[in-house]
């Protein structure tokens, strides 16, 4: 019977996978569906393709609810495809990465992997620098969430986080669903329920080349940030509990600045991060229609809009990328090859009470939202 439940749920897994397109198929990003399908812990992996009225496409994979490619036009009407990622699963077990993944049960860092809920003090995995960082080395990324796809436009991964995985207290059910809109973005909901108070903390993790050339550096790229301050981090990149002003610093992006201006610069917090890897205090305040963060290419003119119901987010620069990643299409990833745009909790915010609060209890829901709007300026 086992067996036979197995079996019907792989089946029914590939002809959701199929909707819009055939398995046979390559996708408009030139991934083949065949090297997503294989079984991951006794799962089974695919690849989902998602498509709007404008020829946009978008490719998952519900290995570590990951996307895996975006294609969207330039300025001149050139589909790009916009992130980094792999052309197999194989690639992606092999060379773990956060490339395009769903990251649980906690984003970013927690201060030397110690949390404490209801009186009782958890110790999770310390996998960077002494702190635990995306849920630990076996966080979301690297699990294989059960997927359906609702339409040619929306998928639905769902994953049951079991208490004591990685650490952390409770049965944590999971739901992220993935919309791609006819306005030329991907909506991305995260909702989760609980049996005992833990923590959550979720975002997506998708590396943005927009210039469609992973070849090539961000340093060009005009970055914006709607946030008067932002949380600073000592040299093993925790965040040291104050909330700074970005007035006079090099942290200041309330303007359109290009990524590469000052990343360079003699400031203490780009060498403690390596450039940038730093949370922003953002002004928006939990407004979804407002963009918090806007992200264009000079050479495409593609444009990315960033909107979010979270206090803050997290930008990274690609700063470790080093050229030892070989990506999509055979092409090397080099040092500050992306952007990434992560909607989030402060971090280590289970241990600063002063911060928004990351946690959730029995009865209550956890409603993340982020909003990922591509356009072009011309």
């Amino acid at each position: 019977m086992n067996k036979m439940m197995t079996l019907l749920a792989s089946v029914m897994l590939l002809a959701s996978a199929c909707t819009g397109k055939q398995a046979s198929e390559k996708t408009a990003s030139g991934l083949e569906p065949a090297n997503f399908r294989t079984e991951v812990d006794g799962k089974q992996t695919d690849l989902f393709v998602l498509e709007n009225k404008n020829g946009m496409e978008v490719c998952i994979t519900n290995f570590g609810g990951r996307i895996v490619s975006v294609m969207v036009p330039d300025k001149d009407g050139v589909m790009r495809d916009v992130v980094l990622g792999f052309d197999s699963i194989q690639d992606y077990i092999k060379f773990p990465s956060d490339f395009g993944a769903t990251i649980g049960r906690y984003a970013n860092r927690i201060n030397q992997g110690k949390i404490t809920v209801d009186g009782v003090e958890y110790q999770l995995p310390r996998n960077n620098y002494g702190h635990c960082l995306h849920g630990g080395p076996k966080g979301y990324q690297y699990q294989v969430f059960d997927a359906r796809q609702l339409s040619n436009q929306v998928l639905e991964l769902t994953y049951l986080s079991k208490d004591g995985e990685e650490g952390f207290p409770g049965n944590l059910t999971c739901k992220v669903t993935f919309s791609l809109t006819d306005d030329d973005a991907i909506d991305i909901r995260y909702s989760a329920e609980t049996d005992r108070t833990t923590v959550v903390n979720m975002t997506n993790h998708s590396y943005f080349n927009l210039d469609g050339d992973p070849s090539k550096s961000n340093s060009d790229y005009l970055l914006t940030i709607d946030a008067d301050a932002y949380t600073p981090v000592d040299s093993t990149f925790m965040t040291t509990g104050e909330i700074v002003s970005v007035e006079g610093t090099d942290m200041d992006f309330r303007t359109p600045t290009a990524v590469g201006a000052r990343i360079d610069n003699d400031f203490e917090q780009l060498k403690n991060g390596k450039g940038y890897d730093h949370n922003w205090v953002l002004n928006t305040k939990g407004d979804i229609t407002r963009p918090c963060a806007t992200l264009e290419s000079p050479v495409t003119g593609i444009v990315l809009d960033v909107y979010t119901n979270e206090p803050g987010i997290q930008i990274y620069a690609g700063n470790f990328l080093d050229g030892t990643l070989t990506g999509k299409k055979g092409i090397v990833y080099g040092h500050c090859a992306s952007v990434c745009l992560e909607t989030q909790k402060y971090p280590d915010t289970p241990n600063k009470p002063e911060w928004p609060s990351a946690l959730l209890k029995p009865g209550e829901k956890y409603d993340s939202h982020c909003i990922y709007r591509f356009s072009v300026k011309k």
